[in-house]
């Protein structure tokens, strides 16, 4: 009885021998090819993210004039403190966290900062009024840091990032899109818009201006009949085809107790993962900084239903709130990636948080 034929790779025919050693190189070097371009995708979003943010520290003057109203608001804690004594402290810090709280930085965050205060104080570790300041300062700089994380955009490994913006009617969502494209533009970035807020005809008109002003692409509901996540999808698959290296989404405003509508955002969101598996790298909740701690429920609701990434923080500028910035790191614990401190297409500033504690205090 013939023995049975197994044959084994390393004794395989010459001629097969070649053929798979050629199909195996052939192979392994379009794996490192795969990963040689992914490197490159990967480490182009990481210069961006920094790049930008490093930009902030540029932009100081703009962050100190658009918080002017904030920090005419707590300009009463050198005055507080210009005349401080050891018999006086508790006058002084109760007065100090009424400052806090008329500039939103909210009840539990300012007793906590007033409480570490007299706490040291008390422990002989702050001496003098320029002690209790930087204090102060050090107390608000740790809450952002610890509490808020990375504030850096995170686009992913791979092109496009894709980058989903939410809020409410009336907060400059739109808006903000158009100066984060102004920005990325600004870097050399090809960008796409994608016009997902389709139930109002003025949003994609502003859009589209936009678009022109920046030099963005931008895709849009032709026949005025399509849905977002529709939109959405188109403008993500457009993205990957013609190698854009981003797309900015918009999407309609919208109250968030309005269930169904807030539903549709778990659409959206999906629809982007299903086009492009990992998308949204970046889901950022536009809030309207006059509002103060009024924001705080519409951040916690935006966030339960898709996963909020990072605030936009926008009208600034116009109110002396501005600790409310602060407040919801706080309660969240989710970054705040953008500040709004005027109306020019350059006034959307990438946040830093040892910048915005300089702006605050005088």
């Amino acid at each position: 009885m013939a023995a049975p034929s197994h044959v084994l790779p390393f004794l395989s025919p010459a001629g097969g021998c070649a053929a798979s050693s050629a199909r195996a190189h052939s192979g392994y070097r379009a794996g490192l090819l795969r990963c040689s371009a992914a490197a490159g995708q990967a480490g182009f979003f990481t210069r961006l993210g920094r790049l930008i943010k490093e930009k902030a520290k540029s932009d100081v003057e703009k962050l100190f004039s658009g918080f002017s109203k904030t920090r005419e608001n707590l300009s009463v804690v050198d005055e507080l403190l210009t005349y401080w004594n050891l018999a006086d402290t508790d006058r002084v810090l109760d007065d100090l966290e009424e400052a806090l709280l008329v500039s939103d930085f909210g009840p539990k965050i300012s007793f906590r900062i007033v409480d570490t205060l007299r706490e040291e104080i008390r422990d002989g570790k702050l001496k003098s009024c320029a002690e209790i300041k930087a204090a102060l300062k050090r107390c608000i700089l740790e809450l952002l840091t610890s509490k808020g994380g990375n504030s850096e955009l995170n686009l992913g490994f791979r092109k496009p990032a894709v980058i989903m913006i939410v809020g409410v009617n009336g907060g400059g969502k739109t808006t903000s899109l158009g100066k984060l494209a102004y920005r990325f533009k600004n870097e050399g970035v090809k960008v796409l818009m994608a016009a997902g807020d389709t139930f109002r005809a003025a949003a994609r008109d502003q859009l589209e201006v936009w678009a022109e002003r920046t030099g963005s692409e931008i895709v849009i509901d032709n026949d005025k009949k399509a849905q977002p996540p529709a939109v959405l999808s188109q403008a993500v698959k457009r993205g990957k085809r013609e190698g854009f290296d981003v797309v900015l989404c918009d999407t309609s405003g919208r109250l968030h107790t309005n269930y169904g509508l807030m539903e549709e955002l778990v659409s959206c969101k999906k629809v982007l993962a299903k086009a492009l598996p990992g998308a949204p790298n970046e889901i950022l909740l536009v809030l309207d900084g006059t509002t103060g701690l009024n924001m705080l429920q519409q951040a916690r609701e935006f966030n339960d239903v898709v996963g909020v990434t990072g605030f936009i923080l926008t009208k600034l500028d116009g109110t002396a709130r501005g600790g409310c910035v602060v407040s919801v790191v706080d309660e969240l614990g989710i970054p705040v990636k953008f500040i709004g401190v005027g109306e020019g297409m350059e006034d959307l500033q990438p946040f830093d948080a040892e910048a915005f504690v300089e702006a605050i205090f005088p």
